[in-house]
């Protein structure tokens, strides 16, 4: 995909950089440690069978799963391989999202095929799930369990409100999660604890936004998301940075030049 998400701007201003949705899936995924995964039911035909999922992802973002033979999930992938992955955006509280409304979360479905791997596929699969979830080394060798690996076919990306679309599986494979994806959390935290009149000043100057409180919700190699509350009013903005970032370090730089300019500009 090509187009970047979220809602149009309007003709008056161009559109403020975003990653594409198919980015915004693979960091998604990239974050995530438990889904629902969705099999057929082998007792009730043609019925979804939901079930919380440990995952891990392979080298191209494909879930990697360890399930024992003796699971029912794990049946009916026997029965008929296909399956659905949905992972959520971790929420804690509302001051990560706009509106404190779940459903403004992101959330990702991808849709395929369940395969179980072979001894030579395991060892690649077995050093990724354990590194993302090692208490599985307790019972990763038992007789019962064996890897998965989903074979997408399609995916169906939520960035919250107004911002939702298929990803075709190639462009998801292609995306890599956001360079800021791992640092993230700790910049926001960073941010809202300690710099929370700089964010009012980036939302005035950078967006034409006069808020009383602004919290930052989002943060990626392009730019970044606040919360503004005016009044009774509570709505959102995106605010590009001047140039892509790699890395948290790079990050605090270009947002200390933001700030300079902002003030400068009084």
């Amino acid at each position: 995909m090509s187009r970047h998400a979220g809602p149009p701007r309007g003709a008056e201003s161009p559109p403020i950089p975003e990653p594409t949705y198919a980015e915004r899936a693979r960091t998604l995924a990239h974050l995530g440690r438990t889904g629902a995964l969705a099999t057929l039911s082998r007792k009730h035909p043609g019925h979804p069978f939901a079930s919380v999922m440990p995952y891990a992802l392979d080298a191209r973002g494909q879930p990697l799963v360890l399930i024992s033979a003796m699971a029912m999930h794990t049946q009916n992938l026997q029965a008929d391989p296909r399956a659905s992955l949905l992972i959520t955006q971790l929420v804690m509280g509302p001051q990560l999202t706009e509106s404190g409304d779940p459903l403004a979360a992101a959330r990702l479905t991808l849709m395929g095929e369940a395969r179980s791997l072979s001894v030579a596929e395991s060892g690649p699969a077995r050093e990724a799930y354990l590194a993302r979830h090692p208490r599985a080394g307790y019972w990763v060798d038992f007789d019962d369990f064996s890897f998965w690996r989903l074979e997408m076919s399609d995916l169906y990306f939520v960035g919250g409100f107004a911002a939702m679309d298929w990803v075709t599986a190639d462009d998801y494979r292609a995306a890599r999660p956001d360079p800021l994806a791992d640092a993230a959390a700790g910049i926001l935290n960073h941010m809202n604890r300690d710099h929370a009149d700089a964010l009012v000043t980036y939302a005035r100057h950078f967006a034409g936004e006069s808020a009383n409180e602004a919290t930052m919700v989002a943060v990626d190699r392009l730019g970044f998301r606040l919360r503004l509350r005016s009044g009774e009013r509570l709505h959102g903005v995106r605010i590009a940075f001047p140039r892509e970032v790699r890395s948290a370090g790079e990050s605090r730089e270009v947002l200390i030049e933001m700030l300079t300019q902002a003030r400068a500009a009084k």
